[in-house]
C-alpha cells in the first residue's frame, strides 16, 4: 500500500514553512525560532504549523529530512554522471558531501542530539548513511569489515564532535575533509595489502 499523496496546497505550505523557518534561523539563530515566529514569517496560520509539525522538535526534524533530500539528489546527480565514478570517488564525494551537510546544520543537528542524545543512530537517515557507505566501502575493498567501517566513517558527523571540531579547536571543514581522505585511502591499502597474502 503507497503512502497517500500530499495535496499541492499542503506541499506548498510546507514548503513555506520550511523557507521561512530557514530565514528566521540564518537571521536570529535557535534562541528565537518559535513555530509562532514561524508561521507569521510564512505567512500561514499558527495552527497550519501546529498541525504539520506539533512543536519546536518536529519541525527541526523535519527541516532536517528536508536538508537531507537534498544531499541526497544532489550525490544521485554526481553518480548518474556520464562517466561513472568509481567507488572510491563517490565514497570520498560522499563523505565530503556529509561534513558540508553537518557544518551547514550545525546548529539543527545539535538541537536534535539534545533532544535525543542517541536518536542519531536510530533515525533514518543515519541507517540510509550507514547503508551506502557499507555498499561503497564493501566495493572499494571486498575483504574488509564494512559495516564495522561505516560506523568509524559515521563518526566525524556526530553533532557534538563536529561542532568542537570547528568552535573549540578551529579547525576549518577543510581539514575535516583531508581527515576522512586519509580514512578511505587507508581502507583501500587495507585491501590491496589483504589481497597480496
Amino acid at each position: 500500500m503507497t503512502a497517500p499523496t500530499e495535496r499541492a496546497d499542503a506541499a506548498r505550505n510546507r514548503l513555506r514553512i520550511l523557507d521561512a523557518a530557514r530565514r528566521l534561523l540564518a537571521a536570529d539563530g535557535f534562541a528565537e525560532l518559535s513555530l509562532d515566529a514561524v508561521a507569521k514569517e510564512a505567512g500561514v496560520g499558527v495552527g497550519t504549523v501546529y498541525r504539520r509539525f506539533q512543536h519546536r522538535p518536529g519541525l527541526v526534524y523535519a527541516l532536517i529530512e528536508d536538508n537531507e533530500a537534498r544531499f541526497q539528489a544532489s550525490f544521485a546527480r554526481y553518480c548518474a554522471a556520464d562517466a561513472a565514478p568509481s567507488a572510491h570517488d563517490r565514497l570520498r564525494a560522499f563523505l565530503h558531501g556529509m561534513a558540508d551537510l553537518v557544518e551547514d546544520n550545525r546548529e539543527l543537528l545539535l538541537l536534535a542530539e539534545a533532544s535525543a542524545p542517541a536518536g542519531r543512530y536510530r533515525s533514518a537517515p543515519f541507517r540510509r548513511h550507514h547503508e551506502q557507505i557499507v555498499g561503497m566501502v564493501a566495493e572499494l575493498a571486498p575483504g574488509v569489515d564494512a559495516a564495522y567501517l561505516a560506523d568509524l566513517l559515521l563518526m566525524p558527523y556526530t553533532p557534538g564532535l563536529f561542532d568542537f571540531q570547528r568552535t573549540e579547536r578551529g579547525w576549518e571543514v577543510a581539514r575535516i575533509k583531508r581527515g576522512l581522505d586519509t580514512l578511505i585511502a587507508g581502507i583501500a591499502t587495507a585491501e590491496r595489502r589483504a589481497s597480496r597474502r
